[in-house]
């Protein structure tokens, strides 16, 4: 690969909300950042793509900066793109995909886009190679982003493919999971990771409102410190020539080697469905961490707590997508505040909602509360610290929680 033992600008995606946690993922990796709106900007080379493929949580994309172009129109984009050297890096047997963003006064379809942007590569391949490689939507081999805005082009190779979020464990997904990417961010942002490796406390993670039991195992994973890339069977870096297996294997074997065998605590999954729980069960078992898991068929007020340790309690419920569902779900938030008091002295609670109004009815005062995104819904991780007999807070006058 001529592009892969030189330092190049390196472009993590993410959700937006999710930067500050991915930011320290990447500076983790000896990869200082800086935070964008939806991803986080640093530099390295093609085993850098290759180690953040495998080891981060909260990112979607990993994209190597290839080149930079002046491009006023579709005609200039094919002309310049067409000087690059494909041959050298995109199989002439393989499979070729685009994808593209694009603000252009001459482009009204992205897809327009990445159409010429193929015929120019693929064109260029088969005139010095005598084939030409297959292309489509779906990413089965080689990927490419074009990133065009106005006159200035910047092309990226997408050394992921389908997107981290896609771990590969969520066969049975029951309703509306949340997103992986965006479940490892919540079970960041509660800390857990950190308590979790703190050996003197007995620290527990609970998840009543398991649904398919995406926090739970994210959260195993985390405290696990297994890297989640290794549940996936491919990336989109295997696909490029010069692709070096070896150096990839010797990257899987350091992610194995820093997993750890047993929890500080209990992760605990509960659900009133009992399909809900199954499911959960059976993609914890495709993650490989079903036995670092107890499943429970319970109202999340009957949820098992560990008599020993505290931790972190994290729900997810419903927060109404429809006009009038709210004073269905009002007493649903008030007992999430009463099993928070009652059941919980010590331990921290959070509730990711996006409805403002019927966080407020949970009735307690959130210590903090952090913007995410749950797909383009503007959400919100309330975390209550709790303290045995903690009281209601007053109802607010009008402005719920932000």
């Amino acid at each position: 690969m001529p592009f892969s033992d030189r330092k190049r600008p390196i472009l993590v995606t993410c959700p937006k909300g999710l930067p500050p946690f991915l930011a320290r993922e990447t500076a983790a990796l000896g990869l200082p950042g800086r935070e964008l709106a939806a991803g986080v900007l640093c530099e390295g080379d093609m085993r850098d793509c290759m180690r953040l493929n495998l080891a981060l949580r909260t990112g979607h994309r990993v994209l190597l900066e290839l080149a930079r172009l002046s491009a006023p129109d579709p005609a200039a984009l094919a002309r310049e793109l067409s000087r690059l050297p494909w041959e050298d890096i995109i199989p002439a047997d393989g499979h070729l995909t685009i994808d593209s963003s694009v603000q252009n006064e001459h482009v009204r379809d992205s897809r327009f886009a990445n159409q010429k942007a193929k015929d120019a590569i693929v064109d260029r391949i088969s005139a010095r190679k005598g084939r030409r490689p297959d292309s489509g939507p779906d990413p089965v081999g080689a990927c490419l982003f074009l990133h065009w805005r106005g006159e200035a082009a910047t092309v990226y190779i997408d050394t992921t493919g389908a997107p981290l979020s896609r771990r590969g464990y969520r066969k049975m997904p029951h309703k509306a999971p949340l997103q992986e990417t965006l479940a490892a961010g919540i079970v960041l942002a509660t800390g857990y990771g950190q308590m979790a490796g703190q050996a003197e406390n007995v620290q527990h993670f609970l998840s009543p409102m398991c649904g398919s039991g995406t926090l739970a195992i994210e959260a195993a994973l985390i405290a696990l410190n297994r890297a989640p890339g290794l549940l996936r069977p491919d990336f989109a870096f295997r696909h490029l020539i010069g692709f070096d297996d070896k150096v990839y294997a010797e990257l899987r074997r350091e992610a194995q080697a820093g997993a750890k065998k047993e929890l500080p605590g209990r992760i605990i999954a509960s659900d009133l469905d009992p399909e809900a729980v199954a499911a959960a069960r059976q993609n914890a078992r495709t993650a490989g961490v079903e036995a670092h898991i107890s499943f429970e068929v319970c109202d999340f007020r009957d949820s098992t707590v560990p008599a020993e340790g505290t931790g972190v309690c994290v729900l997810n419920p419903e927060y109404g997508a429809r006009l009038g569902d709210s004073p269905r779900l009002e007493p649903m938030y008030e007992g999430i505040g009463e099993f928070f008091k009652k059941s919980l002295p010590g331990w921290r609670g959070f509730v990711f909602t996006g409805n403002p109004a019927l966080a407020a009815k949970v009735g307690l005062k959130p210590r903090r509360k952090t913007p995410l995104f749950n797909a383009k819904i503007e959400c919100r991780l309330l975390e209550y610290e709790l303290y045995q007999g903690s009281r209601r807070a007053p109802k607010p006058a009008s402005n719920p929680p932000e």
